[in-house]
This record gives structure tokens, C-alpha cells and sequence, in this order.
């Protein structure tokens, strides 16, 4: 593994220290794109797409308020896995994002 980690760092790694990606994150959303609907080549079997962070109005303690928000989107191989699945890993996201200093101790 070190050496792995030594060639990544030195840009040298070689065709077998790499495999096929079996989930892709795409982020067109910092050239504008409010949001991606992926299209999944294979071997993979999940595309997650950020689109642009935009001002939006939402609701807030029972007030209207105006915060920044992006929508994700997640296109799955139901070969792979079912709705329910994309939709409880679509929502951890979403929690992980309100509170992002929650993610490291």
C-alpha cells in the first residue's frame, strides 16, 4: 500500500494499481449546470452530479428564508440496486451536508 501511495503522489502509477471506477462523482454544477442527469457507461453502476449552489427561498422554523442549496442527483443500475437504496444514500448525503462538522471528530 505505501508503495501504491508512493507512486500516486509521484504521478507514476501503473495500469494494475488501477481498476475500473464503480461510482462516479460529477460536479458540472461550478460551470453553471443547476443540475446532472448522468448516464452511466459501463462497468459502473452509480453517477452522483452536484449541480451549481443557488440561492433559493425555502422554509426555515416556520419562516421563509432564502439559503444557498444544490441539488444531487443519483442515476443507479437497478441491476445493481434497488430505489430504496438510492434513495437512504441520497438523504445520508443530504444530512452530511447540513452538518458537515459532524463529520470528523
Amino acid at each position: 500500500m505505501r508503495d501504491a501511495v508512493a507512486r500516486t503522489r509521484a504521478g507514476r502509477l501503473r495500469s494494475r494499481d488501477t481498476v475500473q471506477a464503480t461510482i462516479t462523482v460529477t460536479s458540472p454544477g461550478d460551470l453553471g449546470a443547476d443540475a446532472v442527469f448522468g448516464v452511466l457507461p459501463v462497468p459502473q453502476v452509480a453517477i452522483v452530479g452536484f449541480g451549481a449552489v443557488t440561492e433559493k427561498p425555502c422554509a426555515v422554523a416556520g419562516m421563509v428564508g432564502v439559503r444557498p442549496q444544490v441539488t444531487a442527483t443519483l442515476s443507479a443500475d437497478h441491476r445493481a440496486s434497488d430505489g430504496a437504496v438510492g434513495a437512504r444514500f441520497l438523504r445520508c448525503l443530504a444530512d452530511h451536508l447540513q452538518h458537515p462538522e459532524e463529520l470528523c471528530p
